[in-house]
């Protein structure tokens, strides 16, 4: 894709093109860590409702609770603690190890409102109904042709750039990648609507012969339903009324529980694709632009946003010069494999859930009976849906903790996701260790804490939560070995 137009030789080193949720977390990443930033998005400046996301899983909540955001969005919607699917398998969120253990029920724009507050305080730039239309790289810097409202073209220099502009993305066509896949569902329909009757739960789901259909209640009146119906796979551009919504719903949950003055309707297929690579140069993919899945455990935009988390604190490392252009790498090698993940665990739970012949119905209960019966079934299915489960590759020797999620665990100061905030890494240390609190020059980058318990390993945790090095209590833990860690990793 190539352009031309008037050249402004931009001061901020990284364009991050879409204002989703992914877009807007990965800009206030950067725009925390002292990067300037310029966010471009093709649509006018509205907070839509016609997004698809409504759940918020407990991984995304602890990347929010590291940023300042995730009890000012628990206010904005209801948590659920048990997953139910094909009727008779049901997951207990909370048992989850984590400070959520639920699945919150909320809107995307509740995130997207939440998200773009904070961006715009740390002093992202906006550029709304921008248009990308051309981009070209080089050793040192991406042009990036942009056209605006007023149709002239503008090419923005920046160093790095991030496509987190959608399934349609611009960013991902400029630079040659494709985006193979399927379409898993042909033929979905979604409805924000009134209900005459409440339901018993805050999530309704369940499938009848060739129908499903699922409620969600955003809690301020309104209800989010989502369904199918085998028999009747149409265009997504094919009318829908709410009649056929109360219709299919009916069939699937033995009533439409009044339904009512729906504000809007839509249809849509479901994909899986994924790019083969998230990077190509110094132009990345995140979210929906590098991968899209099907919507069974709500898994997308929670997967996108976790991709952000991992980008932000790499791009700000390298951009100020404090880490080596290979750590942008590790993006690619620890989130690629997630997509693909999701992709195989979404795409499985809805072929199970669309199952007719009796081989896929027979495999679906066993399936189900299986996973209620076994707690470490469970616990694994529950690791992988919620996103805490999820482990980076570590380098071959590295303690048996590199690579880990670390949970919020209890510091003498106070909680760990409270120490992640601004960006930092954190030094966990045992009570006795002998290392300065007071880091210099460092400070603004790494936090060094005590353990609030007697434990005695040393960790080194990265900004995105994840483990960067560790050592035991064995002689391992002195002053020049953490000191080397913080160099290596830190800077």
């Amino acid at each position: 894709m190539n352009g031309t137009g008037t050249h402004t030789n931009s001061p901020h080193p990284v364009l991050v093109v879409g204002s989703g949720p992914t877009g807007l977390l990965l800009a206030g990443d950067l725009a925390a860590a002292g990067v300037p930033v310029t966010l471009v998005e093709k649509r006018p400046h509205k907070i839509s409702n016609l997004s698809r996301a409504f759940g918020v899983h407990a991984r995304t909540l602890e990347q929010l609770d590291a940023r300042g955001l995730a009890d000012d969005l628990l206010a904005t919607g209801s948590t659920i603690t048990e997953l139910r699917l094909f009727r008779r398998l049901s997951l207990d969120l909370g048992t989850l190890p984590s400070r959520f253990p639920f699945l919150l029920i909320t809107p995307q724009y509740e995130v997207e409102r939440l998200l773009e507050r904070r961006a715009r305080e740390l002093g992202v730039e906006f550029l709304f109904e921008s248009e990308v239309v051309g981009l070209r790289q080089d050793d040192s810097g991406v042009d990036l042709d942009v056209r605006g409202p007023d149709g002239a073209v503008v090419t923005r220099r920046a160093a790095y750039v991030v496509g987190a502009d959608g399934h349609r993305s611009a960013v991902r066509d400029a630079v040659g990648l494709s985006f193979p896949g399927v379409s898993v569902i042909k033929s979905l329909f979604l409805a924000d609507v009134r209900l005459a009757e409440q339901p018993e739960s805050v999530l309704t789901v369940n499938g009848a012969g060739d129908a499903f259909a699922m409620i969600a209640s955003f809690g301020d009146g309104w209800y989010r339903v989502m369904g199918w119906n085998r028999r009747h796979e149409v265009a997504d551009d094919a009318p829908l009324d709410l009649d056929e919504v109360k219709e299919v719903t009916r069939r699937a949950l033995g009533t439409d529980y009044g339904m009512h003055d729906a504000r809007w309707l839509s249809r849509f297929h479901s994909d899986e694709r994924q790019a083969p690579q998230y990077r190509v140069g110094r132009v990345f993919l995140a979210g929906d632009a590098a991968h899209v899945h099907s919507p069974a455990g709500g898994q997308g935009m929670n997967t996108g946003l976790q991709d952000a988390a991992n980008l932000g604190w790499k791009l700000a490392a390298v951009v100020k010069g404090r880490a080596p252009e290979g750590l942008l790498d590790t993006y690619q090698a620890e989130r690629h494999p997630v997509g693909k993940a999701v992709l195989r665990s979404s795409g499985g739970l809805v072929r199970l859930a669309r199952a007719q012949n009796p081989a896929l119905r027979a495999v679906r209960a066993l399936v189900s009976a299986f996973v209620n019966a076994a707690r470490p079934a469970q616990a694994k299915a529950l690791a992988q849906i919620s996103g805490i489960g999820y482990q980076y590759p570590a380098p071959r020797g590295s303690h048996r903790l590199v690579g880990t999620r670390v949970p919020d665990v209890a510091l003498e100061s106070g909680r760990l996701y409270e120490a992640l905030r601004g960006g930092r890494f954190v030094l966990i240390t045992p009570k006795a260790a002998d290392v300065s609190e007071d880091q210099g020059p460092r400070k603004d980058r790494l936090s060094v804490e005590r353990w609030a318990s007697d434990r005695r390993t040393t960790v080194l945790v990265r900004p995105d939560g994840y483990v960067a090095w560790a050592a035991d209590a064995t002689g391992a833990t002195d002053a020049r070995a953490i000191e080397a860690a913080i160099a290596a990793h830190v800077g």
